[in-house]
């Protein structure tokens, strides 16, 4: 009865696979050549299709436009007033001193105090180098998520084909059982016991399908796709190459081109050009002015005048502004402080799961990779030959199966620690 269930779970699959290719777009249109993308291309892919990144980017232009609206001048403005008017018909004339009609016409032009239009264009100048080093910073976060996605699609995939390797062995051997069975040379228990097994290898291969598949889908989302494609895939293979790893180098280096450190560093400029522009805000603003005015009746009456506004800055001088500039500029440079200590930490943490990634691999390299496999090569030998138990057989490939993973696993793990050593620098970029 368990075979005939395990023959009608084979079908059963056969079928959804027929029926999921017929459905696939690839095999309608023809297109079944994977595309394959290498680490580096997936990272330049996600730099210019990442929809996140893509908003990140309009903060440049944005500012660099507020950097054209501070260096405009103010626009002079231009008055007209026409006066006694004779609306409602009571004879205003020259005789009676009412009248008569006059209309005059002024221009007046502010004339901004000192610092005010030179310091607006320096805050705003550096308000676009704070945005263009945050978004170098975006860039850096954006290129480690994709490689680390690329880390764990590579694992997926490694697991895929440990799984596949996995079943075609337990397959080969439910082959020669199935014929000693027949030939009398082995009890029937023997191979449903054997099949189980199977059933269990293959449930193992569909959760590594389902997460290689999941990787990929998490992949192409970042590096922008909006539409997954069936046919991806990734070509590359985990690090497992010694690398030279000098931790007061790494922090020199990480104080010196991280992009949020700069931005920030840059930000408490900004902030000091902002205090320094309040304090030419609270200087005063004149308006000069220039009339013409034409009065009726009068051959003569025609006349010119010129004005002069002097605000009087008695209570209003600027001064919550200016306070709050110059707190924002403490503000930021705090911040910097705290922002150099933090990343002297991460370059810290960095190295240690480099150091302790890289210890773990070598062990599992030098010793347990060889043993598992020599255990497993002589349990599946003595099973061939009768001399060991199904169970034994099924322990031995279990534990080879458990030092592959660990093994991969170590190496993914030592990959990542690279990747992150690159970004907590700043290497990974260049601002």
């Amino acid at each position: 009865m368990g075979t005939c269930s395990y023959w009608k779970e084979v079908k059963t699959g056969f079928l959804a696979s027929v029926l999921l290719l017929s459905l696939s777009p690839h095999s309608v249109r023809g297109q079944t050549a994977p595309q394959i993308l290498t680490i580096d291309q997936a990272v330049e892919e996600s730099l210019r299709n990442n929809l996140a990144l893509m908003a990140e980017k309009q903060n440049v232009p944005i500012s660099k436009a507020r950097e054209i609206q501070a260096a405009l001048r103010p626009n002079p403005v231009l008055n007209f007033a026409w006066d006694y008017l004779d609306w409602l018909g009571r004879g205003l004339t020259v005789a009676n001193s009412a009248g008569p009609s006059e209309w005059s016409t002024h221009v007046d032009y502010i004339i901004e105090g000192p610092g005010k239009r030179p310091g607006r264009m320096a805050l705003a100048k550096l308000a676009t180098a704070v945005a263009d080093l945050r978004l170098v910073d975006s860039i850096r976060i954006l290129s480690l998520n994709v490689r680390l996605a690329c880390v764990e699609y590579l694992l997926a995939k490694e697991s895929v084909n440990l799984a596949r390797q996995n079943l075609k062995v337990f397959s080969d051997i439910i082959q020669v059982n199935a014929a000693r069975v027949k030939a009398g040379d082995l009890a029937g228990v023997e191979l449903v016991r054997m099949r189980v097994a199977q059933q269990q290898f293959e449930n193992s291969l569909r959760q590594a399908e389902l997460r290689l598949l999941t990787a990929g889908n998490n992949l192409q989302q970042l590096i922008g796709r909006k539409s997954k494609d069936s046919s991806f895939d990734l070509a590359g293979a985990l690090n497992e190459r010694p690398a030279i790893v000098l931790l007061d180098e790494l922090k020199t280096q990480a104080l010196q081109q991280r992009p949020d450190l700069l931005a920030q560093r840059k930000d408490a400029e900004r902030a000091a050009a902002d205090t320094r522009l309040q304090k030419s805000l609270a200087r005063p603003d004149y308006t000069a002015s220039l009339m013409y005015h034409h009065q009726y009746g009068y051959s003569d009456g025609r006349t010119f005048g010129v004005y002069l506004q002097f605000p009087m800055p008695l209570y209003n001088r600027n001064q919550g502004e200016i306070e709050r500039a110059r707190l924002e500029t403490r503000q930021t440079e705090m911040r910097s402080q705290a922002l150099e200590t933090l990343i002297s930490t991460e370059v810290e943490n960095a190295c240690q799961q480099y150091a302790s990634a890289w210890n773990l691999l070598e062990r599992i390299k030098g010793s347990l990779m060889a043993e598992a496999k020599q255990v497993r090569d002589i349990t599946e030998y003595s099973y061939r030959r009768g001399e060991a138990s199904l169970l034994e057989f099924l322990d031995a490939q279990r534990a080879y199966i458990d030092a592959i993973q660990s093994y991969n696993e170590a190496r993914g793990d030592y990959t990542k620690s690279l990747f992150l050593i690159d970004a907590v620098t700043g290497k990974s970029v260049t601002p």
